[in-house]
């Protein structure tokens, strides 16, 4: 036996050495109750001097809490799609373990929320993040719903019941649109990505509102959704160089490195035969040469803002301020004249 290991405290054994009651030890520890401002302080005081870290568990079952949130994940994200899950994943998980909880990861097959459905029905954690909005909601969403389980959605909602947060993604699309413009390109053309998320129609709409800015009419026939694969971007591209497009705009990174690859088999130069702009950054649109265009969202914060949201709605007192989630137009080589 160690006998210099320290004493692990249990709320029996400062009840014990306080003279109090255990109960009275608890109402210090969790802040609710009426006891004495010295009887709080004596017992904070010894609570501090011999580190004690009250058991979760146990505080768990005392609270009908598990102190897990979920995590749902598109069970069809593409290795593409990952930087911006993982960074969305450490601002949740970083957020949650500040305040003690754990995070449980549960894939969203199509529209069903798939194994996540066993972590309601088990009772397996108090609350859920959904990290894809889709157009017209999900079956999950309309689960969690009916079984009042706590969720935040990642992404924006047509259902005014959701809670959902966001990055400002049509406004990044307006703003970034609305320069080239400026700029003097007007004959953009657009390739998206799936009709169905949300983020798509958030970052067209954007495209649209700058053109109704500046007077310009969108080209609706040089607007592509569903640019999913290198296919889809050799017809998209036929129809966009017979057009004499000033620039493509791209709704992402992945679409953006498809195109990029379309150029360079054809030997087209950027920024001296077409202008390529990006409606979403990443490392590897800066390390392109040129460096391309694009528009930089804090996806680490977003994942901060989303878990922050759904401890607030469990009840938490969360210390944090309200920074707006916003984004920054990096203009590079890109769309140079």
């Amino acid at each position: 036996m160690d006998i210099h290991k320290e004493k692990i405290y249990t709320i029996d054994d400062i009840a014990r050495e306080l003279g109090v009651s255990k109960t009275t030890v608890s109402r210090a520890i969790s802040g609710k109750g009426r006891i004495s401002r010295e009887t709080r302080e004596r017992v904070r005081s010894f609570i501090e001097e011999h580190d004690y870290r009250p058991n979760v568990l146990a505080r768990g079952l005392a609270q009908s809490k598990t102190y897990n949130l979920g995590l749902v994940l598109p069970g069809d994200y593409s290795v593409m799609d990952f930087p911006f899950f993982k960074e969305c994943m450490n601002g949740i998980c970083e957020t949650a373990s500040e305040y003690n909880y754990d995070i449980v990861i549960a894939m969203m097959d199509g529209q069903e929320l798939a194994g996540g459905n066993r972590l309601v029905v088990n009772r397996k954690v108090d609350g859920i993040i959904m990290t894809r909005s889709m157009a017209g909601g999900t079956k999950a969403e309309r689960f969690l719903k009916e079984k009042q389980v706590p969720f935040v959605l990642v992404g924006p909602s047509e259902d005014k019941d959701v809670v959902w947060v966001d990055n400002q993604n049509r406004e990044g699309s307006r703003e970034l649109t609305g320069i080239l413009l400026m700029k003097g390109m007007k004959r953009l053309a657009l390739l998206g990505g799936n009709r169905a998320h949300l983020v798509t129609d958030s970052r067209f709409l954007g495209f649209r509102d700058a053109h109704k800015d500046q007077g310009i009419p969108v080209q609706e026939e040089l607007v592509f959704f569903d640019v999913e694969g290198y296919s889809a971007v050799v017809k998209a591209m036929e129809k966009i160089l017979e057009a004499g497009v000033d620039g493509i705009v791209c709704m992402d990174d992945f679409i953006t490195g498809m195109l990029l690859g379309y150029l360079r088999e054809k030997e087209l130069r950027v920024p001296e035969d077409i202008r390529v702009a990006s409606l979403y950054d990443s490392p590897r649109l800066e390390m392109y040469r040129p460096a391309i265009t694009s528009l930089h969202f804090d996806t680490r914060y977003l994942g901060r803002v989303a878990c922050i949201t759904l401890l607030k709605l469990l009840g938490e007192e969360v210390e944090q301020k309200d920074t707006p989630l916003s984004y920054q137009v990096i203009l590079r080589e890109s769309t140079k004249f």
